[in-house]
Protein backbone atom coordinates (compact mmCIF):
# COMPACT_ATOMS: atom_id res chain seq x y z
CA UNK A 1 0.00 0.00 0.00
CA UNK A 2 1.25 3.49 -0.87
CA UNK A 3 -0.35 6.81 0.58
CA UNK A 4 0.62 10.00 -0.49
CA UNK A 5 -0.12 13.10 1.07
CA UNK A 6 -0.72 16.70 -1.17
CA UNK A 7 0.62 20.47 0.04
CA UNK A 8 1.02 23.70 -1.19
CA UNK A 9 -2.45 24.73 -2.58
CA UNK A 10 -3.13 28.37 -2.03
CA UNK A 11 -5.02 31.33 -3.39
CA UNK A 12 -2.83 33.16 -5.75
CA UNK A 13 -3.23 36.01 -8.58
CA UNK A 14 -2.09 35.79 -12.09
CA UNK A 15 0.80 36.05 -13.05
CA UNK A 16 2.35 34.10 -9.51
CA UNK A 17 4.13 31.02 -9.04
CA UNK A 18 3.37 28.20 -6.38
CA UNK A 19 4.66 24.95 -5.81
CA UNK A 20 2.69 22.11 -4.48
CA UNK A 21 4.40 19.10 -3.18
CA UNK A 22 3.22 15.10 -3.05
CA UNK A 23 4.87 13.27 -0.27
CA UNK A 24 4.84 9.15 -0.47
CA UNK A 25 4.94 6.69 1.77
CA UNK A 26 4.55 2.98 2.18
CA UNK A 27 5.37 0.57 -0.11
CA UNK A 28 7.00 2.51 -2.82
CA UNK A 29 9.23 1.95 -6.00
CA UNK A 30 12.15 4.51 -7.10
CA UNK A 31 11.41 3.12 -10.76
CA UNK A 32 7.75 3.92 -10.58
CA UNK A 33 5.65 6.42 -12.56
CA UNK A 34 4.34 9.36 -10.47
CA UNK A 35 1.89 12.53 -11.75
CA UNK A 36 -0.06 15.04 -11.46
CA UNK A 37 -3.57 15.55 -12.22
CA UNK A 38 -6.01 18.06 -12.13
CA UNK A 39 -9.92 18.14 -11.92
CA UNK A 40 -11.56 22.12 -12.41
CA UNK A 41 -15.00 21.93 -11.27
CA UNK A 42 -17.59 20.90 -13.93
CA UNK A 43 -15.13 19.48 -15.82
CA UNK A 44 -13.26 16.21 -16.67
CA UNK A 45 -10.40 15.08 -14.52
CA UNK A 46 -7.04 15.56 -16.57
CA UNK A 47 -3.40 15.13 -16.46
CA UNK A 48 -0.81 17.81 -15.87
CA UNK A 49 2.81 16.47 -15.58
CA UNK A 50 4.30 12.88 -15.27
CA UNK A 51 7.58 11.74 -14.63
CA UNK A 52 9.44 8.32 -14.75
CA UNK A 53 12.64 6.85 -13.99
CA UNK A 54 14.73 6.18 -17.44
CA UNK A 55 18.10 4.78 -15.89
CA UNK A 56 20.33 7.52 -15.91
CA UNK A 57 17.74 9.94 -15.23
CA UNK A 58 14.06 10.92 -15.67
CA UNK A 59 11.56 11.42 -18.52
CA UNK A 60 9.32 14.26 -17.59
CA UNK A 61 5.94 14.73 -19.65
CA UNK A 62 3.16 18.07 -19.96
CA UNK A 63 0.19 18.61 -20.67
CA UNK A 64 0.43 21.33 -23.39
CA UNK A 65 -1.59 23.77 -21.76
CA UNK A 66 1.13 23.76 -19.09
CA UNK A 67 4.13 23.39 -21.36
CA UNK A 68 6.93 26.27 -20.07
CA UNK A 69 5.11 26.99 -17.60
CA UNK A 70 5.17 23.89 -15.30
CA UNK A 71 7.90 21.48 -14.33
CA UNK A 72 7.82 18.33 -11.76
CA UNK A 73 10.73 17.25 -10.28
CA UNK A 74 11.01 14.02 -8.07
CA UNK A 75 13.49 13.25 -4.97
CA UNK A 76 13.95 9.94 -5.04
CA UNK A 77 15.31 9.83 -1.22
CA UNK A 78 12.86 11.86 0.32
CA UNK A 79 10.51 10.33 -1.73
CA UNK A 80 8.51 13.31 -3.22
CA UNK A 81 7.48 15.00 -6.17
CA UNK A 82 6.73 18.68 -6.74
CA UNK A 83 5.02 20.55 -9.60
CA UNK A 84 6.19 24.26 -9.75
CA UNK A 85 3.78 26.48 -11.42
CA UNK A 86 4.84 29.29 -12.73
CA UNK A 87 2.67 32.41 -14.89
CA UNK A 88 -0.58 30.98 -13.09
CA UNK A 89 -3.44 31.52 -15.35
CA UNK A 90 -7.14 31.25 -14.19
CA UNK A 91 -8.08 28.52 -16.23
CA UNK A 92 -5.34 26.54 -13.80
CA UNK A 93 -7.86 26.35 -10.59
CA UNK A 94 -8.57 23.51 -9.65
CA UNK A 95 -8.35 20.79 -7.22
CA UNK A 96 -4.69 18.88 -7.94
CA UNK A 97 -3.85 15.26 -7.26
CA UNK A 98 -0.84 13.20 -6.76
CA UNK A 99 -0.93 9.99 -8.64
CA UNK A 100 1.77 6.99 -8.65
CA UNK A 101 2.27 2.99 -9.51
CA UNK A 102 4.70 1.41 -8.86
CA UNK A 103 6.18 0.46 -12.33
CA UNK A 104 7.27 2.64 -15.25
CA UNK A 105 4.86 3.33 -18.00
CA UNK A 106 4.90 3.27 -21.48
CA UNK A 107 4.32 6.32 -22.82
CA UNK A 108 0.60 6.28 -23.94
CA UNK A 109 -0.09 5.31 -20.96
CA UNK A 110 1.15 7.97 -18.50
CA UNK A 111 -1.41 10.47 -19.69
CA UNK A 112 -4.13 8.28 -18.55
CA UNK A 113 -5.37 8.30 -14.61
CA UNK A 114 -6.67 4.49 -15.12
CA UNK A 115 -3.18 3.20 -14.78
CA UNK A 116 -2.34 4.69 -11.80
CA UNK A 117 -2.98 2.68 -8.43
CA UNK A 118 -2.39 5.25 -5.68
CA UNK A 119 -3.89 8.63 -5.34
CA UNK A 120 -3.62 11.75 -2.72
CA UNK A 121 -6.10 13.21 -1.24
CA UNK A 122 -5.80 16.96 -3.80
CA UNK A 123 -4.78 19.94 -2.81
CA UNK A 124 -7.07 22.96 -3.63
CA UNK A 125 -5.20 25.98 -6.30
CA UNK A 126 -7.14 28.75 -6.83
CA UNK A 127 -5.69 31.71 -9.62
CA UNK A 128 -7.72 34.84 -9.12
CA UNK A 129 -7.39 38.17 -8.90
Amino acid sequence: QVHLVESGGGLVQPGDSLRISCAASGRTSSSGTMGWFRQAPGKEREFVAGIRWSGGGYNTHYLDAVKGRFTITRDRARDTVDLQMNSLKPEDTAVYYCATVNSRLILSRVWDGQNYDYWGQGTQVTVSS
